[in-house]
């Protein structure tokens, strides 16, 4: 059925409304599996990636930083689409949404598998991550709109939050192996059969309410450019100095981040509701899921350039050091909901924080002549971290929110998420840059003083809300 325009910019089902279940009681199920697998394809991509850079740039041939963007332009992209894909997500339907993004990320994925140049790859990327935004917000409506039951939302979040934890635990190895015995290549070839497994199961699902939505152009070019401008002023600055280009960067990502609040302030339907953050269970999630990231993702990038580079480690032996990590982290996150009714939220967020900040400090202990094991033992906790953390309070932000707020409020989490991420591969990458080793160190002290921080403001703020709740 169609979706037509109707006054400045909203966007409006024709006719009845949809209902706001996911249809028959049998399609929760094919809603959970085909978000799950969608998700555990765009993780895939991440950890399968990251493990492969040294060899793109082999064949590619470019820099530290052209590898850099390699991984920052999918992410770089996936965060700042996001907050507009959580509004197309409302306007045409999650399932739609869903599906149109799982289409193109694929398609996106066999154009990175077939690119002669490194600029080529680098663009493929953005269209993956451009398609990425749209698929994670849909998918956590999806699943927000097939259980509207707290505790079986709470269980189904956490599955979804394991197919990314699988994904990362076979994205090293697999990604490896197949650099290692055929080429970097395939390691985005590895996406296309996994997302039309995720499309036929989409194919199953019942269908999802639309509802009336304003698109917010303005708010959307200017965190576009804020996002792009600080990404690259990072990355840039950091291998360069401060140029003038990169200066220039860094004086757009400042205007342009304050004329996004400006104009989210003055809108009538912002794409980013500013009030939000005035809920306790909107703001810890986000900032956390930033700190989160930027520690896990930022330490991966790390590492995979460490056990390569610095201890000549093929590809696929690499990979193979993340498994005991990814494998456990996998556990852990399904674990995660029963943890937070034992304890309670507070307390296994604030351990999750703190456990992976032990596991930074362990890593930026080890060097390049460190026994295998006592570099996977310090993994483990850094992977257990945010799988204690992420599930539950991705169960709070979505609870905080009314359902028609599901998708902004899934999209502005995951913003923050992807934004850890990339910045903490452009800081770590310019730390690197300088000198491997003391750099290393420098990235991972820096992860465990985030994580900290996050777990010290996550310990106050969440105690205040449980005070106010009383």
């Amino acid at each position: 059925m169609s979706v037509t325009r109707s006054g400045a910019g909203t966007w409006q089902k024709p006719g009845a409304e949809a209902p706001d279940g996911p249809g028959p009681a049998g399609s929760a199920t094919a809603v959970l599996a085909a978000a799950v697998l969608g998700f555990f394809v765009i993780t895939l991509d991440v950890s399968g990636v990251n493990v492969a850079l040294p060899a793109v740039g082999d064949d590619l041939g470019g820099s530290l930083s052209g590898l850099q963007w390699v991984a920052d332009s999918y992410t770089l992209m996936f965060a700042a689409l996001m907050l507009s894909a959580g509004a197309l997500s409302d306007a045409i339907g999650a399932r739609r949404a869903y599906g149109w993004g799982l289409a193109v990320f694929t398609v996106a994925s066999l154009a990175c598998g077939v690119v002669p140049t490194l600029g080529a790859l680098t663009a493929a990327r953005v269209v993956q991550g451009s398609a990425a935004a749209v698929m994670v917000p849909a998918s956590l409506a999806l699943i927000r709109q097939a259980f509207p039951d707290p505790q079986a939302r709470a269980r189904g979040i956490a599955l979804w939050t394991v197919g990314g934890a699988v994904a990362i635990a076979a994205g090293p190895v697999l990604g490896g192996l197949l650099t290692t015995q055929w080429s970097w290549r395939a390691v985005f070839f590895l996406n296309v059969p996994a997302g039309l497994v995720a499309f036929l199961m989409l194919l199953r699902a019942g269908p999802s309410p639309r509802r009336p939505t304003v698109f917010d152009p303005p708010g959307q070019l200017t965190a576009v450019l804020a996002l792009a401008g600080l990404t690259f002023a990072v990355i840039e600055g950091g291998h360069h100095g401060f140029t003038a280009t990169v200066l220039a960067a860094a004086g757009v990502a400042v205007l342009a981040g304050a004329g996004f609040v400006a104009v989210e302030a003055r809108r009538r339907s912002p794409m980013l509701p500013l009030g939000l953050f005035r809920q306790r269970g909107v703001s810890v999630p986000v900032v956390v899921g930033f700190a989160c990231n930027a520690a896990f993702y930022g330490g991966v990038f790390v590492l995979s350039l460490f056990f390569q580079e610095q201890r000549g480690q093929s590809a696929f032996s690499a990979g193979l050091m993340f498994v005991p990590m990814a494998v456990i982290t996998a556990n852990f996150n399904y674990l995660s909901p029963r943890a937070v009714s034992r304890f309670g939220l507070r307390a296994v967020v604030v351990a999750g924080l703190l456990v992976g900040m032990a596991g930074c400090c362990g890593l930026a202990a080890v060097g390049a002549g460190t026994p295998w094991w006592l570099i996977a033992l310090p993994m483990i906790p850094l992977g257990i971290g945010g799988a204690l953390a992420m599930p539950a309070l991705t169960s709070l932000m979505l609870d905080s929110v009314p359902a028609e707020r599901a998708g902004t409020a899934a999209a502005l989490l995951n913003t923050s998420r992807q934004m850890g991420g990339a910045l903490s591969i452009a800081v770590f990458g310019a730390l690197l840059a300088r000198d491997f080793a003391p750099g290393m160190r420098e990235s991972l002290l820096l992860a465990a003083a985030l994580l900290a921080v996050n777990a010290v403001g996550a310990a106050a703020l969440l105690r205040r809300r449980a005070e106010d709740a009383a």
